[in-house]
């Protein structure tokens, strides 16, 4: 039986996703990051200094917390206080890897940046919306740290971005929303840089197993969903914050 998407989109076609830059006041760089009803508001701090592990190595170092208000989700979920789930840290391990792979960290000097990403409505794709949008933000928390002059170059390397995939019903789709992340027999994180070099896979067969040849697909798929994901970055980042 085929899958009914139930947006009617194709298999191969994402969501629609904006960036809105300069989102708050106070942070180097802000992006409220939406993809289908995924909302992710992304900051990023910039702080001096460095953990105490990378003291007097001239380099600097990024973190990412991630957090979930209590009404994204229906019904409400209570907030996480004193102990974070194990799904939490997880997530903002997996942001903070990522977006330090767009990083030279000798470049950035001895100074934390600090990603934020907190998610005002989820639909499914929070992770992966929350590191394609907390690199829009990075982007501009760099430029910040330019046009004051603390930097000597950008140490922005690469240009990171994420998307999910999934089988349903033996046939990949892309960039899956919560009906489809809950009926997906495999369901797959796909991160890349812009020279399409793996970051992170992260992928689980929900209900049975999957074949290399179904892999390939599901990457084939991804990789044709970041490099779009990845030019709609690249026009945001290009256009004027008013």
């Amino acid at each position: 039986m085929v899958w009914q998407r139930p947006d009617d989109r194709q298999p191969d076609q994402l969501r629609p996703m904006r960036f809105e830059r300069n989102f708050t006041k106070f942070a180097a760089g802000s992006v409220l990051a939406s993809c289908g009803d995924t909302q992710v508001l992304c900051t990023v701090s910039i702080e001096p200094g460095v953990p105490r592990f990378l003291e007097g190595q001239g380099q600097g170092w990024l973190t990412a917390e991630y957090r979930m208000l209590p009404t994204a989700t229906q019904p409400r979920h209570s907030r996480e206080f004193m102990k974070l789930s194990g799904r939490t840290q997880e997530i903002q391990r997996l942001i903070g890897r990522s977006l330090r792979a767009a990083l030279d960290m000798k470049a950035l000097g001895e100074r934390t940046l600090l990603v934020d990403a907190d998610v005002l409505q989820a639909d499914a794709g929070t992770r992966t919306t929350a590191i394609t949008g907390g690199f829009v933000a990075l982007n501009d928390a760099i430029a910040h740290l330019l046009k004051l002059g603390e930097l000597e170059r950008s140490p922005l390397r690469h240009q990171i971005a994420a998307i999910s995939v999934g089988l349903l019903n033996g046939v990949p789709y892309l960039d899956l929303n919560y009906p489809e992340d809950v009926a997906a027999d495999v369901d797959f994180n796909v991160v890349l840089n812009d020279e399409l070099h793996l970051i992170e896979l992260q992928g689980t067969a929900e209900a049975g197993s999957y074949t290399r040849a179904q892999l390939n697909q599901m990457l084939d798929l991804a990789e044709k969903g970041i490099g779009e994901v990845m030019e709609l970055q690249r026009q945001a980042i290009a256009s004027a914050i008013s």
